[in-house]
């Protein structure tokens, strides 16, 4: 659901319309402008009458579906990789001034694109039994299914007999991914194939790969490692989510022009919460527009630490966040907010609410690589199921426009390897060091030429 300005004027503007109609038909009589007889002879006397009735009720089903939406149902908003942090000016479109600011932008002397560990596909609600999802992670085509067993199973897309996309048209037979093209069939634990329709005999080397996953909290992850090895560390469950006491509450999704990196970064970058997210969130996300005077009686003050966790979670670092909100220079202490942000490897980060008032939940923020360049983000919200929805969707919704802030910046930006730093700024460089051990000799690297840009 989009509370956009645009979107909420025109549905406004909609049953204005559909109201006024249904009340000019009830006042107003086509017998008092001089069609009495015409409207006998046709049989239609009382029709004004219906038709208003007509428009009444579809009026307060339109309300109905719509206060049904922005009371119970979940909050969805998916962006495109053009929608935020891009200026479309002297008529372009997004989608222009977007590939204009990704062909031009310097990209700087770049860390490896791929860092070692866990990373969100999708979703488990997206994937029901028998389903078969296309997924690009990591600049692979996946294919993602749900066997007859309930597992979660995640192979290479293509087939290996003659390169067939099992996640178009494949199909779930069992355990095992079955191609479209010729019906060899491949299990889902082993990527082996078990079944060729036409062969006396599987060959034992006919297999496709097979990533290793897991599904926790709601999600499916994948893992990731360029020299192969297996899972250093697990993902933590967490149990209210398992239990069914957190339920789902909503999701966002973005796509970042930027290196994976430079997204986690800003758990240490502390000095930018003062200036980047102070403003209150009703003045926008447009970086333009966000100090302006006419939204400035409303402040959010910020006070964060940031740091690694020892053994034998050395993969784990914790962000310390307390929000205070001020309005009109007064400050609420309703509002106040204390949040634990755990980052569990390079792409997870789970953000722990606890509240007198509003409750307990999690938003789980996950980063994925599309491409070396292009990183699929998502901001899951599970919470207790006895607070009304409209607090964890107004909680996501306000997380998402103080994010899509740092999207426009990240959008635009150029990766600096050795920034210019003051004394203030040393929690960049220490998370720079902690986030270094995600990386090994083979991991890959952004090739490309000078002249051409081309990978």
């Amino acid at each position: 659901m989009d509370l956009s300005g645009n979107s909420l004027l025109w549905k406004l503007l909609s049953v204005a319309v559909l109201v006024l109609a249904a009340a000019l038909l009830l006042v107003f009589d086509p017998w008092d402008f001089g069609y009495p007889e015409l409207w006998r002879k046709t049989g239609l006397a009382g029709a004004p009458a219906r038709a208003a009735a007509c428009l009444v009720a579809g009026v307060l089903l339109l309300a109905a579906g719509w206060l049904y939406r922005l009371f119970f149902a979940p909050l969805e908003l998916l962006r495109s990789p053009e929608d935020v942090g891009y200026v479309a000016e002297d008529g372009r479109s997004r989608a222009r001034a977007a590939n204009e600011v990704r062909r031009r932008r310097k990209t700087g002397e770049l860390p490896p694109v791929y860092p070692n560990g866990w990373y969100r596909v999708l979703d488990s609600h997206m994937l029901e039994r028998g389903d078969v999802r296309s997924v690009t992670v990591l600049g692979e085509q996946v294919a993602v299914f749900r066997g007859q067993d309930g597992r979660a199973y995640v192979v290479d897309a293509y087939c290996p007999h003659l390169g067939a996309n099992l996640a178009v048209g494949g199909r779930v037979v069992g355990s095992c991914i079955e191609c479209p093209f010729h019906g060899w069939q491949f299990r889902g634990e082993d990527g082996k194939c078990v079944r060729i329709p036409y062969a006396e005999k599987v060959p034992e080397f006919a297999k496709v790969r097979c990533w290793p996953s897991c599904e926790v909290n709601g999600q499916v992850l994948v893992w990731f490692h360029c020299d192969g090895e297996q899972p250093g560390w697990r993902v933590p469950e967490q149990r209210e989510i398992s239990r069914g006491e957190w339920v789902y509450r909503g999701r966002t999704e973005h796509f970042i022009n930027a290196h994976i990196e430079e997204i986690p970064e800003n758990a240490a970058d502390i000095a930018h919460l003062a200036h980047l997210h102070t403003p209150g969130i009703v003045s926008g996300v447009d970086l333009r527009y966000t100090n302006s005077k006419t939204w400035e009686f409303i402040r959010h003050d910020w006070k964060v630490e940031w740091n690694p966790e020892p053994e034998p979670n050395k993969h784990c670092s914790q962000m310390l966040v307390k929000h205070a909100l001020t309005v009109f220079g007064r400050h609420w202490p309703l509002l106040d907010l204390s949040v634990v942000a755990r980052q569990v490897g390079p792409g997870l980060v789970f953000l722990l609410f606890d509240h007198s008032f509003l409750g307990r939940g999690m938003i789980m923020h996950c980063v994925t690589p599309v491409e070396p360049l292009l990183q699929c983000v998502s901001h899951t919200i599970f919470y207790q199921s006895s607070i009304p929805p409209l607090v964890p969707k107004f909680i996501l919704r306000a997380e998402c426009i103080q994010f899509e802030r740092d999207v426009m910046i990240w959008n635009n930006k150029k990766y600096i390897s050795n920034p210019m730093l003051v004394k203030e700024d040393s929690a960049i460089q220490k998370h720079r060091r902690w986030f270094s051990q995600f990386y090994s000799e083979n991991s890959p690297r952004l090739r490309y030429q000078h002249d051409t840009l081309d990978f």
